[in-house]
């Protein structure tokens, strides 16, 4: 299955349906009176959390979605049947923003969270609700309230606990498949991951989630590599895990451009995130020459720095737990909080007006169009 973690969909709740014009007409009876009934509602457009999903690939072949409009009304005073709603299932984790791609509308992080995003029209009103003391046979119907409709992005920040971050090649793709049963490929040359991975790491009586993404070079906030998209992943992570291949020459140098990267990304999101710097590889390093690069490495990060290799084992444990300790203390202070973006959430005004609160009967006078020579609806 492909991975798309972004999707531009059109939506449209459905109309209102009309209202009905129509007289009780029996035998023996001499005053019926209007029994037009009003129109259904129209559906609503439903975005729901869903368990199972972990890609919007569904909506790369789809982008048109629309709800049932109501149903009209009839005689007899029967009032038209509601539309049927349209739901989107998405994974945990979307977020709908609006067009412009910065307001969001809806975030969804629990399994089974529902979001009425659009409203259907309401339906419109028969004949029968317009009959006054003063005007006992009204011609007068309303076509129902239109529905909304507009273009949406659908948007993917998967939901982890801890985030591996650092340059191609780094070992983080090595670090997941010996932590978590998550197969990712490994390959001795860059960009070996092209989307992110998750995996689940127990460490002790406890698990927690942790998320893989590509590799950043330097430039990646200007679109260098495969710029930095995927960095979207870890806003909802509490720690990251920052890897640096030890086999490089400069390991303050790597240190240093992710850190310029995570900085470049805005708002603080990831750079003010804590991090655990790691010092990968060590099975390849000379002693001297692994004691030298750590105590560069500590200077330039200003933080300990843990030595360890994905590949043998060595210093994994250590980490897992210091990340774990880590996660531990973030949920403590803020059980709650999956640190959503810096773009509040603000909803639509889904409310529809009523043109009869406003007073105004000319927008209702223009729908009294019947043509009154019809003999079967005379008085």
């Amino acid at each position: 299955m492909k991975f798309l973690d972004q999707a531009k969909v059109f939506l449209k709740s459905g109309d209102g349906g009309p209202g009905a014009v129509s007289f009780r007409r029996e035998k023996f009876i001499e005053f019926g009176g209007p029994d037009g009934g009003n129109g259904g509602k129209g559906g609503d457009v439903v975005v729901e959390a869903v368990q199972g999903l972990n890609t919007l690939i569904d909506y790369r072949y789809q982008q048109h979605f629309k709800a049932k409009r109501g149903n009209h009304g009839m005689g007899r005073d029967r009032n038209g049947a509601r539309g049927d709603d349209i739901v989107l299932r998405v994974p945990v984790g979307t977020q709908v923003l609006d067009e412009d791609q910065e307001t969001v509308l809806a975030d969804l992080t629990e399994v089974g969270q529902r979001i009425v995003l659009l409203k259907g029209g309401d339906g419109g009103f028969g004949n029968a609700s317009y009959k006054t003391s003063t005007n006992r046979a009204p011609r007068k119907f309303h076509p129902g309230w239109p529905g909304e409709e507009c273009w949406v992005w659908l948007r993917l920040k998967l939901i982890a606990d801890a985030g591996l971050v650092g340059l191609p090649n780094a070992g983080k793709s090595t670090f997941l498949a010996a932590t978590t049963a998550a197969k990712p490929k490994i390959a001795d040359y860059p960009f070996t991951t092209l989307t992110p991975n998750l995996g689940v790491v127990r460490a002790g009586d406890d698990e927690f989630v942790i998320a893989d993404v590509p590799g950043l070079i330097e430039g990646a906030h200007e679109g260098h590599g495969l710029g930095d998209r995927f960095l979207g992943h870890l806003e909802r992570t509490r720690i990251l895990l920052h890897l640096i291949d030890g086999t490089a020459d400069d390991v303050a140098h790597a240190y240093g451009i992710i850190r310029t990267e995570l900085q470049a990304y805005g708002g603080g999101i990831l750079a003010d995130k804590p991090e655990i710097v790691g010092l990968n590889k060590c099975d390849a390093i000379p002693e001297d020459e692994l004691a030298e690069k750590k105590a560069a490495l500590e200077d330039a990060s200003g933080a300990e720095v843990m030595v360890l290799s994905g590949a043998t084992g060595q210093g994994v444990q250590a980490v897992l737990y210091r990340l774990l300790l880590a996660i531990k203390e973030a949920k403590a202070e803020e059980p709650d909080v999956l640190h959503p973006p810096p773009t509040p959430v603000q909803p639509r005004n889904w409310h529809l007006r009523d043109p009869r609160s406003s007073g105004d009967d000319d927008e209702w006078d223009n729908y009294d169009d019947l043509d009154d020579d019809d003999d079967d609806r005379e008085d």
